[in-house]
């Protein structure tokens, strides 16, 4: 199982701010994208942001990063500050 987490703005759009999923067939941050999609057709829009970021265990990652099972993935918009 991976664990998937929600951050931030993202978490309220989604109404969501964790589910867990059997990784078979996914591989890669971009494929477990689309899984979601899937999953939830309505978060399509939130989930293809192209400034949408990512990160495994803590570690920024980018779309082709290789996921394994145990593994905490998170999604969060863009973070700003001042």
């Amino acid at each position: 199982m991976i664990k998937i987490v929600f951050f931030a703005a993202l978490r309220e759009q989604l109404g969501c701010s964790e589910l867990s999923l059997d990784p078979t067939n996914i591989l890669t941050i971009n494929q477990l994208k689309q899984a979601l999609i899937e999953h939830q057709p309505q978060w399509q829009t939130f989930i293809e942001n192209n400034a949408l970021l990512s990160a495994i265990n803590h570690d920024m990652v980018d779309g082709e990063h290789l996921i394994k099972s145990g593994d905490e993935i998170a999604f969060f918009p863009p973070v700003t500050g001042g």
